[in-house]
């Protein structure tokens, strides 16, 4: 058995209810990310519940992760058939792979791809990331990253802090080569910063191909609600809404 199977994950939590919503953070960053999407969510009615993956915030670590270790623990640490789920790039990828067995009702892969690098070499991936989480302070996001918020940045220096590079390595190593698009016969949006470094043009018309919905958020960096909260969450318009919005647009549908 993997070391983190059934090991139950850090979550925190906004909202109450039985209408759920579960999001997933990307690479070195933890649930602390969803700080502003969390009570929005809530107050469309869901109960929100953000995880920190292995590796990641108060989570456990493990250098011999694999994807399918992650999934293991994510499905066993929040409620089955979520009326959403929302997964941001690495984030993604684990929903993707995690689908079948989670059954959300909607899912949306924000600036997400969904094959692994090949070949990649452990000992490059271990001196790309410890390099990058030393590099990842407050001085360095206010140079690149000027359009976040200082709550923005709060949470990607603490999240950074607890960030642990051999589980990461690890689960690189664990996608290389493989394709985890998910299935789209629930609906299946994605949100992509535009331009995107992942979800390029050519990308985007092989998702459409499949069946997904792909929209855009000009202007915004790959944590694509970071400094762009408000076009974040208009385009999640048909996947977050409250059961009111649910219930107006189903009328108006209804009556055309």
């Amino acid at each position: 058995m993997d070391p983190v199977d059934g090991v139950q994950l850090y979550t925190r939590e906004w909202g109450t209810g039985d209408r759920v919503a579960v999001l997933l953070h990307g690479m070195m960053a933890d649930s602390r990310a969803w700080w502003r999407v969390g009570p929005a969510l809530a107050r469309r009615g869901y109960r929100v519940i953000a995880v920190d993956l292995p590796g990641h915030g108060k989570s456990p670590r493990c250098a011999d992760s694999t994807v399918e270790s992650f999934m293991a623990a994510l499905v066993h640490s929040v409620p089955a058939a979520p009326a959403l789920a929302i997964g941001h790039s690495m984030g993604g990828v684990i929903l993707a792979a995690a689908a079948g067995r989670l059954r959300p009702e909607r899912v949306v892969y924000v600036d997400t791809t969904f094959e692994g690098d090949l070949d990649p070499d452990r000992a490059t991936l271990t001196r790309w990331y410890a390099t990058t989480k030393k590099e990842r302070t407050l001085e360095y996001l206010l140079r690149e990253r000027s359009w976040w918020s200082e709550q923005d940045m709060a949470s990607e220096v603490e999240a950074v802090k607890s960030f642990d590079v051999a589980t990461a390595v690890s689960l690189c190593l664990s996608s290389a080569g493989r394709d985890f698009t998910p299935a789209t016969d629930v609906p299946s949006l994605v949100v992509r910063a535009h331009p995107s470094q992942y979800v390029t043009p050519d990308v985007v018309a092989n998702m459409l191909a499949q069946g997904f919905t792909v929209r855009s958020v000009p202007g915004a960096g790959h944590c694509v609600w970071f400094g762009f909260f408000d076009a974040f969450m208009e385009s999640l318009d048909g996947w977050a809404d409250s059961p009111s919005e649910t219930a107006s647009k189903e009328n108006a549908r209804k009556t055309r």
